[in-house]
């Protein structure tokens, strides 16, 4: 099978042609035995690099050692080979003297090696055969030459051209060659990525597979992308790596003032945020220490359930507060060899405090406005309480206590459930106008309670409120809900009695049963009051299942929100917006230029028909086999749609909400059965309490700020990583 080699070049060698001869570092990637992948990471000059010639193995085994462990499996950084003008072994690359020395005639423009690599490409150069003798154990070496292809628009100079691959012990000059070229990913600006950017965080069973899918997957695949992706995104890493020990490297010393500025503000703030921040930590230290003081009481014990949705908020938001340095200056070195590893690391460092930033500003929003117009707020919920309580609650039961709608109720059954509703509703609106002149502290308290600390808490404090406002609603509905529920079992039973079947409770079925004359008859007693009951019954049941019901609603509509309000990823949006190419979605090659290389190939002046034997000529079929093709592509990359983005967040925020929630639901209602009054979203789990001393909580926060720009500068002398907002 002719051999196929894709070269993965970067795009800035192409830029400027080069005056001096280059050696290539990166890595050789074999998935089968006619198929090679070289992905090159940089280039090196001879100059810079004869001074690291006492080292070089140790500086490429300290290197590989540093690189991403799936990497280290698959491949192993190494010397590559050369490029450049320098490669000039006569008129086509290759004297013919010594090619008939070292090859005997073969197909493909495979020529096996009787020495170790005399084809010629390291005759006299001492340090050339040094570098190649490090080369030795990944079995590859390549040599490339110019190839001018001009594309100005791209800024594309030139190309590589392979001149000759020692594959092992074989010298490859006629092969399938798909020169790649691509941008080199950097931390902050671009990386690439072949798979969904949060295929972790929603996984999904996959629907069964057909056959053939099984089949084709079974079969050895023609490269391996995955080993290619990771070490073009590990080619900055290696480069940053190498430069270190490149002595003619040279680090600018010197600090302009406008930097110097900026590292003062930058601990003016490091220094603000960290006392801001302590004294959140101290106010949540003693109320923590209260509540495990008072845990053992029954106030304890009625106020946690109460108020069970701002308790769970507030555990959120004191996590929150309490570990936002910590994940702040988490850093895996391991994990920053890889662009793509960085920024998945990177994302999840800066995703707590950036949640907790935008919610305290929602929050100072929206208590500012409360507070400045909290008489205006009292006044407007005022008012909606008592029209909900006269309009819709008096006005509903006394119309229920008639003939609602033309139904011809049981008349002494609705007075019953019409007066004992009546009676509820005028205790609990009493008890509001006693509370009501307190409602006005009540909105002021809320209002600074979001200024401090957010949105989410005072949202699932108006939660707990409604509530508790709408106890006397809830309670109505429950009471009737049970007569309901108990009546319509009752006529379930006794219908039983008539068809002659038994509800057996152990095998979960019906069984047939024999009754008695005495049980038919006190079943039919029974059956016909109960029966002409049951419309009285459930028009009480059907109204307050309505008021219930939107009472429910609009507490799940706050629930909503507050579980959008911690899932939605803030840092990955803002920088989405800023810059697309940091949210890759798989890559795609734009094909520039396509042609055969056989009239230019360095082994065809070789190829002589006529000084051979008949019997040793090759054939026709062998010359085209021996045409090489080159393919010229440029690689690119998708990027994520912010919905793309979002959405699997929100699906994993309600993941608990499904089909079965609402048919429960309903199933719930028609029977009278107790319904779930909560949606159930997931919030953002909790994580143990963190007790530690204010002085080194404090120097933990103010620490967390600064290491943020002591990696921008890092980076940004190294020309590694450019600094994206802080994001390190």
């Amino acid at each position: 099978m002719r051999r196929k080699c894709r070269i993965w070049w970067p795009k800035q060698l192409s830029s400027t042609q080069p005056s001096c001869c280059k050696f290539l570092f990166g890595w050789f990637v074999t998935c089968s035995s006619d198929s090679l992948d070289i992905v090159v990471a940089f280039a090196s000059n001879r100059e810079s690099s004869s001074n690291l010639q006492s080292c070089l193995q140790e500086i490429l085994h300290s290197i590989n050692g540093n690189m991403h462990v799936s990497l280290q499996d698959k491949s192993k950084f190494s010397l590559l080979g050369q490029y450049g003008a320098c490669i000039n072994y006569g008129q086509n690359g290759v004297e013919e003297d010594d090619l008939r020395k070292t090859c005997t005639h073969g197909v493909d423009g495979v020529c096996e090696c009787y020495g170790q690599w005399r084809c010629g490409c390291l005759k006299n150069d001492g340090f050339l055969g040094q570098c190649r003798q490090v080369s030795m154990e990944s079995n590859y070496w390549i040599e490339l030459a110019y190839d001018s292809f001009r594309l100005q628009a791209r800024g594309i100079h030139w190309v590589p051209k392979l001149h000759h691959l020692h594959w092992k012990k074989e010298i490859v000059s006629q092969c399938d060659v798909h020169v790649i070229l691509y941008e080199t990913p950097t931390y902050g600006a671009h990386h690439l990525s072949l798979r969904y950017w949060n295929s972790s965080e929603h996984g999904k069973a996959s629907p069964k597979k057909p056959q053939w899918v099984d089949e084709l997957q079974q079969k050895q695949p023609l490269n391996d992308m995955d080993t290619v992706v990771l070490a073009i995104n590990s080619a900055s890493a290696s480069q940053k790596y190498f430069e270190r020990h490149d002595s003619f490297k040279q680090s600018s010393a010197n600090i302009p003032i406008i930097s110097m500025f900026c590292t003062f503000m930058w601990h003016i703030l490091a220094m603000s945020l960290a006392s801001l921040s302590t004294l959140f930590y101290i106010f949540i230290r003693f109320f923590h220490s209260f509540l495990n003081f008072e845990s053992q009481s029954w106030v304890y014990s009625a106020s946690a359930k109460a108020f069970s949705n701002t308790w769970i908020n507030f555990r959120i938001r004191s996590c929150q507060i309490l570990y936002w340095p910590i994940f702040l200056q988490d850093n895996d070195l391991r994990s920053q060899t890889s662009v793509e590893c960085a920024e998945r690391v990177a994302l999840h460092k800066h995703s707590l405090w950036s949640s907790l930033v935008v919610d305290i500003l929602l929050g100072d929003l929206i208590g500012l406005a409360l507070l400045f117009h909290a008489e205006s707020v009292c006044s407007w919920v005022s008012n909606i309480a008592s029209n909900l309580t006269n309009e819709l609650l008096r006005s509903g039961s006394v119309w229920l206590m008639g003939v609602p709608a033309g139904f011809k109720l049981n008349i002494e059954l609705a007075e019953v459930l019409g007066m004992v509703s009546l009676n509820t509703i005028q205790i609990w609106s009493t008890l509001w106008i006693f509370v009501g002149s307190l409602f006005i502290y009540f909105i002021k308290g809320l209002a600074i309670l979001a200024i401090l600390f957010g949105v989410t808490i005072p949202a699932a404090l108006v939660i707990d409120m409604i509530v508790i406002v709408t106890l006397h609603v809830s309670t109505l509905h429950w009471l009737i809900s049970i007569l309901y529920s108990q009546q319509l079992h009752a006529l379930a039973a006794l219908w039983r009695i008539f068809r002659g079947r038994k509800w057996n409770p152990l095998r979960q079925r019906l069984d047939s049963f024999d009754y008695t004359v005495k049980q038919h008859v006190v079943g039919s007693l029974l059956f016909t009051p109960l029966l002409l009951l049951l419309p009285t019954t459930s028009v009480f049941y059907i109204f307050f299942s309505i008021m219930n019901t939107a009472i429910s609603l609009s507490c799940m509509f706050i629930e909503v929100i507050i579980s959008i309000i911690h899932a939605t990823p803030y840092i990955k949006i803002a920088l989405r917006l800023i810059k697309p190419r940091r949210f890759p979605l798989g890559i795609w090659f734009e094909i520039i230029a396509c042609h055969n290389n056989s009239s230019h190939s360095p082994w065809s002046a070789y190829i002589d028909k006529n000084s051979l034997p008949v019997d040793e000529a090759p054939r026709k079929e062998d010359i085209d086999r021996m045409v090489s093709s080159v393919l010229i592509s440029i690689l690119h990359s998708n990027y994520l749609s912010i919905g793309q983005m979002v959405l699997p967040h929100y699906r994993k925020a309600f993941s608990g909400v499904s089909g079965s929630y609402i048919a429960t639901s309903v199933f719930g209602l028609l029977s009278g059965n107790k319904v779930a009054s909560t949606l159930g979203a997931t919030l953002p789990s909790t994580m143990p309490w963190l007790c530690i001393p204010y002085n080194e909580y404090w120097c933990l926060c103010r620490n967390s700020i600064l290491a943020c720009m002591v990696d921008c500068n890092y980076y940004r002398c190294h020309d590694s990583r450019p600094p994206s907002f802080g994001l390190t």
